[in-house]
């Protein structure tokens, strides 16, 4: 009810560009697994990713995603969409190690200098960002916000007898998550406020785009932080107070499905850790 009252909506109304915080219903078996499962097993892979080493090892880590990417029914341009913001960054950093990684020179101009090593190097990093990106897609596009909130909560609960504000920080994570898309909606009313009054920001240069944005901010700012202030009203207007010690309405419990995935997720692990080990 807090997210729908303030604008803090689910499904796929919202800025095509940004898929963080959204949630797409398909019915699938990620859809139906517990939360915690999901949080447990996406963690687990995104460090088996980090231990990549040969080209064969990142072949069995993308045929393994591509699956993911399969049963969760999600339309592949929902993945798109959250990739495209980051073709500029992912092209920086092939660049970069390309340019700067010393080596074998493929290629040379200049002070410029393109090496066997440094393309080897660009080219698994960027290889292994956009595994993380779908993977961290998938859990967001088949996870319902409060469900995130309440199986990251129950998996810090350990923490709480250290004094840790468990039940505050889960739902702190999820809200920051949920406002992303609202505040991308947010900028995009407010270009086409400017662009019906005559000022096209997409018709200038790019320097001068960049520029055009410094004003921008002052309004975006004053709209998030209000919507901030509501969102605060209306959980102290539900006596929500520090969020401990409240039951819930649906109780989290593994099922045959949860284990059998996190075993699938197990096992890919530490097949993933004998193919490093094995330099295969």
């Amino acid at each position: 009810m807090l997210f729908c009252q303030f604008g803090i909506r689910g499904g796929v109304n919202m800025t095509d560009s940004v898929i963080v915080g959204q949630y797409v219903e398909t019915h699938s078996i990620f859809h139906r697994l517990d939360p915690r499962t999901k949080l447990v097993s996406i963690v687990i892979l995104m460090l088996s990713f980090l231990i990549l080493g040969t080209w064969f090892s990142y072949a069995v880590a993308t045929f393994f995603v591509i699956g993911i990417l399969l049963l969760s029914k999600v339309p592949i341009q929902f993945f798109w969409r959250g990739l495209r913001p980051l073709l500029f960054i992912l092209l920086f950093t092939f660049l970069y190690n390309a340019l700067f990684s010393k080596g074998t020179i493929l290629w040379s101009w200049s002070f410029i200098e393109v090496t066997e090593e440094g393309l080897r190097t660009g080219l698994r990093f960027v290889w292994r960002i956009i595994l993380l990106i779908l993977l961290a897609s998938v859990l967001t596009l088949t996870t319902k916000p409060l469900d995130l909130a309440y199986g990251l909560e129950k998996l810090l609960a350990p923490l709480s007898k250290l004094g840790v504000p468990v039940e505050q920080f889960s739902l702190m994570i999820v809200i920051a998550i949920r406002f992303i898309p609202t505040i991308m909606e947010e900028l995009d009313r407010i270009l086409l406020a400017q662009k019906a009054r005559g000022y096209d920001l997409t018709a200038l240069s790019l320097p001068k785009r960049i520029f055009a944005y410094i004003p921008i901010i002052i309004p975006l700012l004053f709209t998030t932080i209000q919507r901030a202030e509501q969102l605060s009203y209306a959980i102290d207007a539900r006596a929500y107070g520090n969020g401990k010690g409240r039951t819930s309405y649906r109780v989290l419990q593994f099922q045959q499905m949860d284990y059998l995935a996190g075993g699938i997720v197990l096992l890919f692990a530490v097949i993933l850790l004998c193919l490093k080990i094995g330099k295969v």
